[in-house]
């Protein structure tokens, strides 16, 4: 006998369960990555160019290829470290100045393919070489993101946490690589998608650290040791009772996290209603009458 569907997006349907965030929410595109690829196919002529030539002009051509093919690859990674940098609500600067580096060595590098003309030649080159790629990349981030009225070493604390959680997802993610799965890497994504909606939560309000430092750590490591062990024997045999196992796992971790967060963000709802509420009085007692719907 057939059955009517009734569920969360059906007419008439009694779905409450909240939509689980995507793996791509707060996630933007890596702008300039693909150009910072272009450089090390920029340099490849000199390598080509030098067949034939002296050993001195082969090894100062092998030079200037090594440095723009260093300066391309600091750049890619000053990207993606600025890419990490945006997506966070709090964050410091990264250590290094990845994509200023990049620009130096790129400078470098068309310096040394160039200043066999004339040394003042090689100089010039090597500064136009710089300005154009700042002017294509940008700079790195130089300051520390914060959100307003909370202190430094809150921040600090909080940056820190999100810092070793995400090291943790990282390391989740190269391991189910090694599983060769897809259906179980999208899976590891999706519960990514939550702890990083869980972090964005807690940076929001630092105060919720104290009460979430076990899942941005244990649980987190814990997970992480659980999909390392994952890939290892799945990767051997593919038994399904070992996959089942996992995906077992991960649908709990993500139902915790999903209700911490939530219970951070009711917490949040009340704080803020109480600072109405106490607001509402003060301007009483000082003669100011608000009406019900302001």
């Amino acid at each position: 006998m057939a059955q009517k569907f009734g569920g969360q997006y059906s007419p008439d349907g009694r779905g409450t369960t909240a939509p689980k965030p995507s793996p791509f929410s707060g996630k933007k595109p890596a702008i300039g990555r693909s150009r910072a690829n272009l450089l090390f196919v920029a340099g490849l002529p000199l390598l080509f160019s030098s067949i034939g030539d002296g050993a001195t002009d082969m090894a100062v051509a092998i030079g200037a290829f090594a440095l723009i093919a260093l300066g391309a690859w600091l750049t890619r990674e000053g990207i993606d470290a600025q890419n990490a940098y945006e997506s966070r609500t709090i964050a410091r600067r990264p250590a290094i100045p990845r994509k200023l580096f990049g620009a130096v060595a790129l400078g470098f590098g068309v310096s040394a393919a160039t200043f066999d003309t004339s040394l003042m030649d090689g100089v010039l080159y090597g500064i136009i070489a710089m300005v154009l790629h700042l002017t294509a990349f940008g700079f790195d981030p130089m300051r520390d993101k914060a959100v307003d009225g909370v202190d430094t070493f809150q921040t600090d604390r909080v940056a820190r946490a999100v810092d070793e959680a995400e090291r943790h997802l990282s390391a989740m993610t190269d391991a189910i690589a090694t599983a060769g799965d897809r259906t179980m890497t999208a899976r590891v994504d999706q519960f990514q998608a939550t702890a990083r909606a869980f972090f964005r939560t807690v940076e929001n309000d630092p105060r919720d650290l104290t009460s979430a430092r076990r899942y941005l750590g244990v649980y987190l490591l814990g997970a992480k040791d659980a999909t390392i062990k994952f890939a290892k024997l799945y990767a051997q045999g593919r038994d399904p009772a070992v996959k089942a196992d996992y995906t077992s796992l991960l649908d709990d971790l993500e139902a915790n996290f999903t209700a911490k967060n939530q219970a951070l963000l009711s917490d949040s709802r009340t704080d803020l209603d109480i600072e109405i509420d106490v607001l509402r009085d003060r301007l009483q007692r000082e003669g100011i009458r608000l009406n019900e719907g302001e």
